[in-house]
């Protein structure tokens, strides 16, 4: 095992920094810039995203990447715009060197962890991250683990009854689920329960509310799970029907193998069988995807639920970034986010080894 995870910290080097690489050079060919949003405040045309953000020229950070299209694109749109300044801007941001210099420059800060300060807010990629990482977490979390409690019990009902009138309307009500867009459930969610027409029981906006630091412990608490309720719910709907379909098919494959026929002539008990015979077999890829199903949820599945329910998180950061062009948090955030996706993948093929002792993942060459 020791040998197969140095190896697999290996690849991660090259892996990590072809992913940079590629992202780089699309960002070089991509229209638009960091300049570009300056000179429109300079000009008075303060595009929405910049809005919103609230951010100014002053707020400018030094970082070390642009777009080989910003200059023509930059000096078409800075007309009655000083050429010093513009000049000036190219400097402070690092413009005025090559791509090559910039993304060498690039990776060598990463690789000491120094991600540089966001262009448009007066603070570091880092310290932006880190004010995101307690919303993410939590929908990431806590959907996470309860698509697993919800999963697994209906996935083993499933396989044990299969083809009885719970495993049918139970498929419906799974695959009603999975064909039903997170943040549509969440749209319904809103009108029924947060004030939309019907009841005003949930809130809508944040992760607490403003007096939490006044409450109890236990009032902080409830506080928390009342603002999580909703969007949870919209998660969960869309990612518990995958993994009952995989659970179901892992016990539908091990009840019908050998083994499980010697131990019914030996005369054990059904549960016996299940629960000692089968349940580590067949749990084994369910229970080795639970990083990477963390990983999934927590940066792919929450920026329409972020939006809907005014919840700051990682998702809403990066959307905001790419469009602002906020050139720092999009690279380091997706140098933090790959590396930490690639660390989860490895321990999701170590937990394969844990739970099986037959599986030796070093005897392969990946």
């Amino acid at each position: 095992m020791t040998s197969y995870i140095f190896r697999r910290l290996l690849l991660m080097i090259p892996t990590l920094f072809g992913i940079m690489l590629i992202n780089f050079v699309i960002i070089q060919a991509a229209p638009g810039g960091p300049i570009q949003q300056i000179v429109a405040k300079l000009r008075g045309q303060t595009s929405d995203v910049d809005s919103r953000l609230g951010g100014t020229g002053s707020d400018i950070g030094s970082s070390t990447f642009s777009s080989d299209a910003l200059h023509e694109s930059t000096y078409r749109g800075a007309q009655g715009i000083d050429p010093a300044l513009i000049k000036e801007l190219e400097k402070q941001f690092g413009f005025d060197k090559p791509p090559y210099e910039r993304f060498i420059k690039m990776i060598g800060n990463y690789i000491t962890f120094d991600f540089g300060k966001s262009y448009f807010r007066d603070q570091s990629v880092v310290s932006l991250v880190a004010s995101k990482l307690p919303v993410s977490i939590s929908l990431g979390l806590w959907t996470t683990l309860l698509v697993y409690l919800i999963s697994i019990p209906i996935g083993i009902s499933k396989a044990v009854r299969d083809g009885s009138a719970f495993d049918i309307w139970t498929s419906g009500v799974v695959i009603v689920a999975y064909a039903i867009p997170s943040f549509l459930f969440a749209l319904f969610l809103i009108v029924v329960f947060a004030g939309g027409s019907f009841w005003n029981i949930f809130p809508l906006r944040g992760l607490t509310s403003d007096n939490w630091h006044m409450l109890s412990f236990f009032g902080k608490i409830a506080d928390y799970f009342w603002h999580l309720t909703l969007p949870i719910i919209a998660m969960v709907m869309g990612g518990f029907a995958k993994l009952t379909l995989l659970t179901k098919n892992s016990f539908l494959e091990e009840i019908h193998k050998q083994y499980v026929t010697t131990a019914r002539a030996k005369g054990l008990t059904e549960n016996r069988i299940l629960y000692g015979h089968i349940f580590r077999n067949a749990m084994l890829i369910v229970i080795a995807g639970f990083p990477t199903a963390f990983i999934h949820i927590l940066f792919t599945s929450s920026l329409l639920i972020e939006v809907l329910f005014s919840l700051d998180g990682l998702g809403l950061l990066g959307f905001e970034a790419a469009m602002s062009r906020d050139y720092p948090v999009m690279f380091g955030t997706l140098y933090m986010f790959t590396l930490l996706g690639m660390a989860l993948h490895l321990i999701g093929d170590i937990m394969y080894m844990i739970v099986d002792r037959r599986i030796d993942l070093s005897a392969s060459r990946g």
